[in-house]
């Protein structure tokens, strides 16, 4: 005999006289596949005194069903990439600023923008490390078609910003560099901008970021504050 219940009462199946092999199953990982019909069985063996005080015999199981989805997971948007830029140079050749939200790029290009903006040198394998496991990287590239040759475009890395997330709620932006020659030509500003919307149409709209003092009054215009309602930011350090 098998008896459904909902997964908000499993736990009320569990007797006090429950075998071993009955508690091992509360470890059991219960998963919501949203945009599933199909549900997810468990079955939890009663426990031998339990079969024996309720009359039902000895290999009684009982079925925990996980309640249908009722929503479709939304899928996530796809990468976008796009001239943000573009100008004439002097010589004739024709420049692009491209922003991309792919994550395309090269670990050593990122740490010789580092270097241009002043920045202290990190170890490579940390940089990868942290690029990969970030929820988003989003780059400027400048790039200067050539009239000449075609196929001979110059690319350089000239910008960039990444932000970790719970993939739900919650997106903290790091490490947000424009090239010093590039600056003052609002591209720092069209980058945040173009992250904070991409960040937006994943659902995920609480967006944190950490700000040093001479750049307050840059994020404050795009929108961010400073200690909202008193909520400070906490630090640990290692004391030694």
């Amino acid at each position: 005999m098998d008896v459904v219940v909902s997964l908000s009462t499993a736990y009320k199946l569990y007797p006090p006289f429950a075998s071993l092999d009955c508690l091992s199953s509360l470890n059991y990982p219960f998963h919501l596949n949203r945009g599933r019909k199909n549900q997810k069985v468990c079955r939890l063996k009663a426990g031998f005194w339990e079969s024996i005080r309720s009359g039902i015999l000895k290999n009684n199981t009982a079925q925990v069903i996980e309640p249908p989805s009722t929503t479709e997971e939304e899928e996530e948007p796809l990468p976008e990439e796009f001239v943000l830029v573009e100008k004439t140079l002097p010589d004739g050749t024709v420049e692009q600023i491209i922003f991309s939200s792919g994550g395309n790029i090269d670990v050593y290009d990122l740490q010789d923008l580092c270097d241009k903006v002043g920045w202290p040198r990190r170890p490579v394998s940390k940089l990868a490390t942290a690029l990969r496991n970030s929820y988003m990287v989003v780059t400027l590239h400048s790039t200067i078609k050539s009239s000449e040759e075609e196929g001979n475009d110059q690319k350089k890395l000239i910008g960039m910003a990444r932000a970790t997330s719970d993939h739900a709620f919650n997106a903290t932006i790091w490490d947000v560099l424009v090239d010093p020659s590039y600056q003052g030509q609002g591209l720092g500003k069209s980058l945040i901008e173009k992250l904070i919307k991409t960040l937006l149409q994943r659902d995920i709209g609480n967006i944190s970021l950490f700000a040093d003092s001479k750049v307050v009054e840059f994020y404050q215009n795009l929108g961010f504050q400073p200690d909202p309602e008193g909520i400070k930011g906490m630090f640990w350090y290692p004391k030694y």
